[in-house]
């Protein structure tokens, strides 16, 4: 009777958090980014922790090997870009330290590599992103990858707790990165995409799992499985040096693509700005400006501040209710030549997804959540952070 009562209470909060995480992931659009300036990358497992074993290989050394390959694609082709390793040699990292590293750069992408372990028949590569399992075989994956907490002495009192070989550890993880979902899993798309078309790999799709490395990190974020050692075909072929590097390769294709699109939406052209009158009002482009009858500027807001973007224009509107179906208090700030509306002031991403939701029913679908620090516009990962 006792375990009927627990598996009722466990499915009542998973069916919670899954309508939480569904109905406030936030939607981001070309605004959201500066641009993708950092990369994390992490070579899973090392030192003592040797991850899945193969015939004559073990995991720790594959993923480090393809890490180090990615980065140097990614150092060589964009000099812009800072690429930061969770580790380079073969030593022993927390979980809950490789998402510190990637949290404390500031990092735009946090990408996990890793090898899988099954049946000897099992092949192909998968791509995760954290969210609720949907399969058993989802969360067995996330299992294994987490049991690495096992091997710190104090993993107890770090992960609260948590025991990686519980079902109902996993009903809490889903929250925090609920908000990059949408970035995550458009670049774990096009990485299977590439293992697939460029590399011949068998497709296993993208997926949600409970990884306790992705649930910490305050921007998007993927882990990797690049196939399996269990499968003697994919062991000979996930360590001979040529292939590593058509693995890396492949991610890094994906990355480009995934860098790019949000680099084109920077520097499209804007609409063309009025021909008269081209004098902005703001000294400060960053400067948020209040809603009032005489659009005149209220006190800098001070602190960490929430708002939802509900529009952009090249020329300023007057704020009325009439000019955005209705809605009151409505502020803007100007950045790029363009005029960029918003709504609310809010102290929380919770609240700011709770006005999100508000602001979608009335009708602005592509509402979407925005940042400001003292009165600066700054990414949604760095105000995470900094919560």
């Amino acid at each position: 009777m006792r375990d009927i009562v627990s598996n009722k209470i466990f499915w009542f909060f998973a069916i919670v958090v899954f309508f939480i995480t569904t109905s406030f992931s936030i939607n981001f659009d070309e605004d959201s980014f500066y641009g993708i300036k950092t990369v994390v990358i992490d070579a899973g497992h090392g030192g003592h922790d040797g991850g899945c074993q193969g015939s004559f290989s073990n995991e720790k050394d594959v993923a480090l090997a393809i890490s180090l390959k990615l980065g140097k694609y990614i150092e060589e082709n964009f000099k812009d870009v800072k690429v930061i390793y969770t580790r380079t040699t073969d030593v022993f990292v927390k979980l809950d330290e490789r998402a510190k590293i990637a949290n404390k750069a500031h990092a735009d992408l946090f990408i996990c590599i890793h090898v899988n372990s099954g049946p000897s028949t099992a092949m192909g590569t998968e791509t995760y992103v954290m969210g609720l399992h949907k399969t058993e075989s989802n969360l067995n994956v996330a299992k294994r990858e987490n049991s690495s907490i096992l091997l710190e002495d104090d993993y107890e009192t770090r992960y609260e707790n948590f025991d990686p070989n519980l079902p109902e550890s996993y009903i809490v993880l889903n929250l925090r990165q609920s908000a990059f979902l949408d970035q995550s899993l458009n670049f774990a798309a096009k990485v299977q995409s590439q293992f697939k078309d460029r590399v011949g790999r068998i497709d296993r799709g993208v997926k949600q799992a409970g990884f306790l490395v992705l649930h910490q990190t305050n921007m998007p974020s993927v882990l990797i499985e690049t196939g399996f050692l269990t499968n003697k075909e994919e062991e000979k072929f996930l360590n001979s040096a040529v292939n590593q590097d058509y693995m890396a390769s492949a991610i890094y294709r994906a990355f480009k693509e995934y860098k790019q699109e949000f680099d084109e939406k920077e520097v499209k052209p804007e609409q063309p700005k009025p021909e008269k009158e081209q004098i902005v009002e703001e000294k400060n482009p960053e400067k948020e400006v209040s809603s009032t009858k005489k659009d005149k500027k209220n006190k800098e807001e001070t602190g960490l501040i929430f708002k939802v973007q509900i529009a952009t224009s090249s020329q300023k509107k007057e704020l009325i209710p009439e000019n955005f179906n209705g809605i009151e208090a409505v502020s803007y700030y100007e950045a790029g030549g363009i005029y960029r509306y918003t709504v609310g002031n809010e102290k929380s991403i919770e609240a700011a997804n709770i006005l999100q939701l508000k602001l979608k029913e009335k009708g602005f679908t592509d509402a979407f959540i925005v940042a400001f620090n003292n009165g600066k516009r700054i990414s949604l990962s760095e105000a995470l952070n900094m919560k």
